[in-house]
């Protein structure tokens, strides 16, 4: 399966192959985060590290909590990482609270 972010404005794609597995989003959270980039002259859209943090909490019963907390773990580690950047994704994704309590473990 794929998944795919869409606007609630959006149409649902008619594709047989690969099965698709759509998860809508309002405006809000689904603009915050992007990022283009070029890549062979095709501009590409791709959420930033934080945003794609907040969102394994927001859809942790999709992906499993061992994997949004494997994710956060492992951003910890990165000496650029942007705790500030990360909780405005968490309250935009309404998972603040969710994602909270682990930060705090992981900072101390």
């Amino acid at each position: 399966r794929v998944w795919i972010a869409l606007p609630q404005s959006t149409k649902q794609p008619r594709l047989e192959h690969p099965p698709l597995e759509v998860v809508w989003l309002t405006e809000k959270p689904y603009q915050a985060g992007v990022e283009e980039y070029q890549l062979d002259g095709v501009t590409v859209r791709i959420y930033d590290r934080e945003k794609t943090i907040a969102d394994c909490f927001k859809f942790r019963n999709k992906v499993g909590l061992d994997v949004a907390l494997e994710a956060l773990k492992e951003y910890m580690r990165l000496p650029d990482r942007d705790i500030n950047k990360l909780m405005a994704y968490a309250k935009v994704d309404r998972v603040k609270s969710v994602m909270q309590p682990y930060l705090e473990i992981l900072v101390l």
